[in-house]
This record gives structure tokens, C-alpha cells and sequence, in this order.
């Protein structure tokens, strides 16, 4: 089986009540149950980021800013979309994007 990153885009910030950041994590739950064994790591929400390049360091995310992470096991691309396109996230308007992590 391939790894497979899973990025997490967009989607708005966290809910501001407890109630609805609970009703979230279950609904993320729920999800990584339904995954099971092809979940890696659940992986987490990023917090703030710096950009490092041969010219320096800025702060900030370079291009489209990445919110968060999750790693999944698929024996495809395909398998692991599939895997993805259930994802509670997509519901609040955000985008994942899958890449399969090549070995070297």
C-alpha cells in the first residue's frame, strides 16, 4: 500500500461554540472510523507557519495556505479519493487535496 497525503484548505474557521466544535470532532470521528485501517494519522489542524527559501525566511504560508493534514494507507490515487470524498470538512466548504507521497 501507498501513503497518501491529505490537505486540508479553506474551509472557514472552527465553529466559535463549543457545542458546534464537539458536533465537528464527531462528525471528524465518525469519519476516521468509517476510514479505519487506511487511517496513518489523523494528523491535526496547523497553527502558524513561516516560509523558508534560499533568499530568507518570511512569515506566512507561500501560495494557498494549508489548514491542516491527515495521512491515510491506499493501494491508489483512486482508492484514496474515494476514502476522502466523505470527509465532514468538504460540508464547511473547504477542499482537500490527495497526494500520493512517492518514495525515493
Amino acid at each position: 500500500m501507498a501513503t497518501f497525503l491529505v490537505t486540508y484548505q479553506g474551509g472557514g474557521e472552527p465553529p466559535a461554540s463549543a457545542q458546534a466544535r464537539q458536533q465537528m470532532m464527531s462528525a471528524f470521528q465518525a469519519w476516521a472510523g468509517a476510514v479505519g485501517s487506511h487511517m496513518i494519522d489523523p494528523g491535526a489542524p496547523l497553527g502558524p507557519s513561516k516560509t523558508v527559501t534560499s533568499d530568507g525566511v518570511t512569515d506566512g504560508a507561500a501560495g494557498a495556505g494549508v489548514g491542516g493534514y491527515t495521512l491515510l494507507s491506499a493501494d491508489t490515487l483512486d482508492e484514496a479519493v474515494s476514502l476522502v470524498q466523505g470527509h465532514p470538512f468538504l460540508s464547511r466548504g473547504g477542499t482537500l487535496v490527495v497526494s500520493e507521497a512517492v518514495a525515493p
